[in-house]
This record gives structure tokens, C-alpha cells and sequence, in this order.
């Protein structure tokens, strides 16, 4: 007989019974649960049944509650078998017995029991401080570090950085999920991606996972898990824990100890500066930005104003630190990359005696310019040889984020179509996506040209390698058909010859980073660096300031790093 009850189908038959009791036995894991609304799932050891007369039952692991058992407070089982779950109705102890160090118990024998069919509404979520890393590795070895954020019999939920969305999409099958809790325990399955949601907010990836393939040890052990992530929450819920054991998993369990904060997986520690930290986050929200517009999403206009605000307080607090700070990026995304040095770039250059309002348009214009390409089929920023036909699916990436802008009613039209939809237009009438030419280009448009064509250039790319400021200089004054010299002159004048963000080689054989510059355009403060890589904290030395050419003597060339 079957009586249905909510989620729960309500099994009477005796045989039945019988059999789902041994299937508990045998899964060895069970769970007791007290009658009180507040109470927590305890694990604990069915060890045997005599049909219609009793269970027997070792509570050593919840010795604290014999007490209320023995006083009488009813309590109720919960386990497993074959991914249902199963839940006695309340029972109460009859007997209790003290062997070899053991509590061995007697209760009720269960004239029911329920069973949950709906195995993936049964999930046991991890509070705040319970940290269980979860790695996602693809079929050729690559790895995404997360955290496990709840946890079922069916599947589990992981917070993923952003860049997990690649290995997610090319994913042809399962992938393996691997689990280190806080004790050492290691445990694999495999899983397949069934949804995915972005937290903008906390610039993560939330990912959900089934299951597949999983074997009965594996069925079981996962049991075990949420069973015990159930248990140590339970700790974390009541205002006094004196008298919950913790959880074997969780034992050494802690928070961050090393001072080091985190935005979106982010170690923000591992960034040179503290202008790039407080900087990352604005690259989170792009890293971010870039996935729910792959996810059919507009441009989110709240999170673009709060970063364009916060990239002019730095400007305003010190414009050198800004522009030191967007070479420090070199973990981003290149798109997410090129849109802080362009937006930084292009404030500086122009914004000195517009107003706030205008300011703010320019920095999140030059911040999103580039989103669009995300949008492209990426066989077109793949192909060996550049045609006709992949310039015209790439141009269209300007329309379409223009077309994700309504939202956006704060940031002005007339300065989002001059640097979104004008920075790729040239004098001769050879840029795109409308052709302008001369005098029909935006004087906006002709500073964001050359201000995104110097940051594309500084930077690898599959045709040629980075390049120094002297030789993009070079470039651009050798195409006055396509870039305007007096937006030319003015940039030169401006950012001086080897500007903030260059590796210089000094004459003493130092590499050392521009940090500051004089009215002069010579350095007035360098930072060392061990070579040529991206600056990143572990790889700067001293600073030397004021006195630069006595330490380290003049500076013999610029050296191209891709930053």
C-alpha cells in the first residue's frame, strides 16, 4: 500500500519496509533527526532490524543526546538507497545498552516508511565558513578552482571564477568533479553542466551540476557528505555550539588567514599595486559583464556606473597610480584589459576641463568599447588569414553592443557614439562600421582612435608581438591618412615618449618599471623588475625615486612586454 504524503510517497507494506531498512543498513549512512523543528540531521549507525519488533542502533557519535532519547523525546531516520530518501516516522528509544565503548540502542520498529522521490530537492547547502574546494577539470587536463556551495544525492551547485565559462562550453561530455574537504578528504565524480547563472554582484559563476555515472561506493559516500555538511551547518545555526560535535570533514576548517581578500576568485594579494587591487574590481565586473552578454543579457547599467565612478575616483586621487595600475592587469581577459587602458587612457588625454558628467560617459564608453567582439563567432578572431568576410562579421560587434545599451539612459548617446561607434573609423574612410571619413568623424572619435590603437599595439597578437610606445609612434605618424597628427601630437605630448606603464633598460643593465614621470618626461620614480614580464606584486623590486639617474643611470630603449 502507498499513501502519498507532500513530496513523499508513504510505503506501508511490510516486505517493503523490511527491505528499504536493510538498503539503510547496508548504505551505512543514516541520520538521526530529532522531533524539534530547529533540529539538525545527526549520523549515526542502523546496525540491524527484527522485523515488527525493533531497530538496534549505535549512537556513540551522539552521545551528548542520549539524555532527551532516554527521557523520551521521539526522533526520526533519514537515509538512502539507489538516490531515493528514505525517512522513518518518529520513533522512540526502548532501550539502551553501554558494550565495548559503544551506545547501542533500541527503538520502535517503523510501521512506515516515506519515501522521497524527489532527490534533487533534498540538497544540503554550506553556511559561511564551511569551505570545501571544488576543482572542474575538462577531459584534457585543464583546471578551474572553485568552491562546493550545496550538495545532494543528484548533483551539486560550485562557484566558479568567470573563466570557468570556456571550459564549461567546450565541454562534450561529463566533466570530472573533484572535492578536497577541510580534513584531507578527496572524493571524484563525474558531473554534467546543466545551468549556469552569473553573480554580478560577487563577479562568480554559479554552476550546476547532475551527476553521472556514479557507482553504489560513490552513491554512498556522497550520502555520507551531505550528511555531514548537514551536521557541521547545524553547528554554524545555533548560537552555542558546546554541545555539537563537529563534523569530521570540517575539523580543520578555517577562514582565510593570510590577510589576502578575494573578488570574484581573485587574489587580489598577487596584484602589484594597491591602485590595480582596488582597479580589479572593476576588471571583475567586465569579466562578468562579458558573460551575461554572451547569455543574451544588456549592458547592466547600475554595475557600469558604479565602475566608471569608481575608475574617477582613482584618477582623482592620483592619475599616475591609474595608469601604472592598468599595465597591472595582466590576469584579466585581454578584452577586459584593453577596456580599462583604453578607458584610463582616454580620460586622461581628453577629460581634463570637461564636466563630471561627460568625464563619467568616456570612462564606461571606453571601459565596454570592446565587449561587442564577445559576440562574434570567434572563428572570425581565429582565422589564418584576415578577409573581406571576417572584417565584416567583426565590424558588426559595435552594433551589436550598441544594441545593449538601453538600459543605459544615464550615459550620454552623443559620447557612447563617438568612442563605442567612432573609435574604429579612420580619416580615409577605411574604418568601420560606417565609413566615416575627414571632417565627418567626431573629434572624440579621432582622440579614441588613437588612444585604442596604442593599446591594441602595446599589447601580443597573433600576427605580430608587442610593441614599445617609440615604435606605435612611429606607426601612427606614418599613416596621417588614417589617424589625425594633431590628436597624434597631442598624445605624444601628453603620456611623453616613454610613459608611465614603460619597462626601461637604464644604462647601469636595470629593468625598471615607469612609475612617475617629471614635467620633462623623465622618470622621477621606477620600480626594479627581475624581467620581462607583466608587473605582477611577486615580480617588482625597490622603488627608486627622485634621484633615478644617479641609481640606475639614463634610460638606454623601452622594452615591449605584453601587459
Amino acid at each position: 500500500m502507498v499513501v502519498q504524503q507532500e513530496e513523499y510517497e508513504g510505503v506501508t507494506s511490510a516486505s517493503a519496509i523490511s527491505a528499504y531498512l536493510n538498503a539503510m543498513i547496508e548504505s551505512g549512512g543514516v541520520s538521526l533527526c530529532l522531533a524539534a523543528s530547529d533540529a539538525r540531521p545527526e549520523p549515526i549507525v542502523l546496525m540491524e532490524q527484527h522485523v515488527g519488533e525493533t531497530l538496534v542502533m549505535d549512537l556513540s557519535s551522539v552521545d551528548y543526546l542520549l539524555g532527551r532519547l532516554q527521557q523520551g523525546e521521539q526522533f526520526f531516520l533519514r537515509g538512502q538507497s539507489q538516490g531515493k530518501v528514505l525517512r522513518t516516522p518518529l520513533l522512540s528509544l526502548t532501550e539502551t545498552r553501554r558494550t565495548g565503548g559503544r551506545f547501542l540502542c533500541c527503538s520502535d520498529y517503523p510501521v512506515s516508511i516515506d519515501v522521497l522521490q524527489r532527490r534533487e530537492s533534498f540538497r544540503a547547502e554550506l553556511r559561511m565558513g564551511m569551505v570545501v574546494s571544488a576543482a572542474v577539470v575538462s577531459a584534457d587536463g585543464e583546471s578551474v578552482q572553485g568552491e562546493l556551495r550545496d550538495l545532494s544525492q543528484d548533483g551539486c551547485q560550485i562557484e566558479l571564477p568567470l573563466t570557468a565559462s570556456g571550459v564549461l562550453a567546450e565541454a562534450d561530455g561529463p566533466l570530472k568533479l573533484a572535492y578536497t574537504f577541510p580534513d584531507g578528504t578527496y572524493f571524484e565524480v563525474l558531473g554534467v553542466a546543466r545551468h549556469q547563472k552569473t553573480d554580478a554582484e560577487r563577479h562568480i559563476l554559479r554552476v550546476g551540476f547532475r551527476f553521472a555515472n556514479c557507482t553504489s561506493d560513490q552513491e554512498r559516500q556522497i550520502w555520507y557528505f551531505v550528511c555531514e555538511i548537514e551536521r557541521e551547518a547545524a553547528r554554524y545555526k545555533k548560537e552555542t555550539q558546546e554541545d555539537r560535535q563537529p563534523s569530521p570533514l570540517f575539523e580543520q576548517a578555517g577562514r582565510r588567514t593570510d590577510g589576502s581578500e578575494l573578488v570574484g576568485r581573485r587574489d587580489i594579494k598577487r596584484y602589484a599595486t594597491p591602485t590595480a587591487r582596488r582597479l580589479v574590481k572593476v576588471a571583475a565586473y567586465l569579466d562578468a559583464q562579458l558573460l551575461l552578454l554572451k547569455q543574451g543579457s544588456d549592458i547592466d547599467s547600475r554595475q557600469l556606473s558604479r565602475n566608471a565612478d569608481r575608475v574617477l575616483m582613482l584618477h582623482e586621487e592620483d592619475r599616475e597610480a591609474l595608469l601604472f595600475a592598468s599595465r597591472c592587469l595582466s590576469p584579466e581577459p585581454l578584452l577586459v584589459r584593453h577596456g580599462i587602458a583604453v578607458a584610463v587612457h582616454l580620460l586622461d588625454l581628453v577629460g581634463s576641463n570637461m564636466p563630471r558628467d561627460v568625464q563619467k560617459a568616456i570612462v564606461a564608453s571606453g571601459l565596454i568599447h570592446d565587449l561587442g567582439k564577445a559576440l562574434v563567432p570567434q572563428v572570425v578572431f581565429k582565422a589564418p588569414n584576415f578577409e573581406a568576410t571576417h572584417r565584416q562579421a567583426m565590424s558588426e560587434h559595435v552594433s551589436l553592443l550598441m544594441d545593449r545599451l538601453h538600459n543605459c539612459q544615464w550615459l550620454s548617446a552623443s559620447v557612447a557614439k563617438a568612442v563605442i561607434g567612432g573609435i574604429n573609423e579612420r580619416l580615409d574612410g577605411s574604418g568601420y562600421p560606417e565609413g566615416l571619413s575627414g571632417n565627418d568623424i567626431n573629434e572624440l572619435a579621432k582622440a579614441s582612435a588613437i588612444v585604442d590603437v596604442v593599446e591594441a599595439m602595446r599589447r601580443d597578437r597573433a600576427d605580430r608581438p608587442a610593441r614599445t610606445a617609440q615604435q606605435i609612434y612611429r606607426h601612427l605618424l606614418r599613416h596621417p591618412h588614417q589617424f589625425d597628427p594633431r590628436w597624434i601630437k597631442r598624445y605624444v605630448e601628453h603620456f611623453k615618449t616613454l610613459p608611465v606603464g614603460s619597462l626601461a633598460h637604464f644604462s647601469s643593465e636595470q629593468l625598471a618599471w615607469i612609475v612617475r614621470l617629471n614635467k620633462d618626461g623623465t622618470p622621477a620614480e621606477v620600480v626594479l623588475a627581475e624581467g620581462v614580464e607583466p608587473p605582477l606584486r611577486d615580480t617588482l623590486g625597490v622603488s627608486v625615486r627622485g634621484d633615478v639617474f644617479e641609481r640606475l643611470g639614463r634610460p638606454v630603449r623601452e622594452v615591449a612586454v605584453s601587459t
